[in-house]
């Protein structure tokens, strides 16, 4: 993609969101000193996630109890599909299925569709509910080509394209995980890890995450692999999502995956709480509690408080 297309396609992208911001702001700030987020309902032992209302949870935060102000089905969804370019390319043998989960989408979802590569995202599809448009933009990844970047940093620049504030929105994350940019020296977690579970808990944002190897030799090794995996379940996990990979191969298929992956976003919920940031705005780990029988909940491992006004 030349450069000029690549600001137009930019430009496009910043447009359609900023279009969007008006009613993220409505959903997100019920009132002043109000702050939401998503909470996804999952039924225990694989079972069908009951309905949920305002009385059945409790909202706890440390040891203090908070009143849920208000808990709603949340009905409109932003998704980005971020598939690195740096997987293998055989990973395009599972796009039929990633077709039949963008298709089987409702109209009140709107998805994009973008590739990572140069630690930054490359939009193939802005934001639309014409669901056929982002299902005729995949292609096959780049692989060995696109070797030297990071899903982390490509993820963190999606995400300085969304407004700060929004409504249910969630990334879908095809990667090997492996940070190519920054190297193996870092420890167990990557350096740009947090960052990027910080920006996308202050927006609101679950990042659902699917295994892929590497293209690369050296992106196979088990040890890579493997420390990979522990980043993409931390990213998952403190982003109210889950991650999904079958040791450090190729998934089998990614059917299965993609169907508990749309289960899940079909039962998410807006909680509403007064919350207080203080001068600076803070994260504050929460709790959700319920009494219903097989039923838990998925939640961000920190919520942000906006600053006091």
């Amino acid at each position: 993609m030349t450069e000029r297309k690549m600001t137009v396609v930019l430009g496009a992208l910043l447009t359609a969101t900023l279009l969007f911001a008006s009613q993220g702001l409505a959903q997100s700030k019920a009132a002043d000193g109000n702050v939401t987020f998503t909470v996804t309902a999952v039924g225990k032992k694989d079972s069908p996630a009951p309905a949920v209302s305002k009385d059945d949870v409790q909202l706890f935060q440390g040891k203090e109890r908070k009143q849920v102000g208000d808990l709603k089905k949340a009905d409109k969804l932003f998704l980005a599909i971020l598939i690195d370019d740096s997987i293998d390319s055989g990973a395009a043998g599972q796009w039929e299925y990633l077709k039949e989960f963008i298709l089987a989408q409702p109209p009140s979802t709107v998805i994009s569709l973008g590739y990572i590569s140069n630690n930054g995202t490359r939009v193939a599809q802005d934001f639309t509910n014409q669901h056929e448009l982002v299902a005729k933009a995949l292609r096959i990844p780049l692989g060995t080509s696109a070797l030297g970047t990071s899903p982390y940093l490509g993820a963190i620049d999606m995400l300085k394209r969304w407004p700060e504030t929004g409504p249910q929105r969630s990334i879908l994350l095809i990667t090997s995980g492996i940070d190519f940019f920054r190297g193996d020296s870092y420890g167990p977690f990557y350096p740009d890890l947090d960052s990027l579970i910080q920006r996308a808990e202050r927006q609101n944002t679950n990042i659902w995450s699917l295994y892929y190897p590497s293209s690369s030799h050296r992106g196979r090794s088990f040890f890579l692999a493997n420390n990979a995996q522990t980043n993409l379940d931390k990213l998952s996990g403190e982003t109210g999502a889950e991650s999904y990979f079958l040791g450090t191969q190729a998934p089998v298929s990614f059917k299965p995956y993609l169907e508990e992956i749309a289960a899940h976003l079909s039962n998410q919920y807006l909680l509403t709480f007064a919350g207080n940031g203080g001068a600076k705005g803070k994260y504050q780990r929460m709790k959700l509690k319920t009494e219903v029988p097989d039923l838990e909940f998925f939640v961000p491992g920190a919520v942000y408080l906006p600053p006091a006004k």
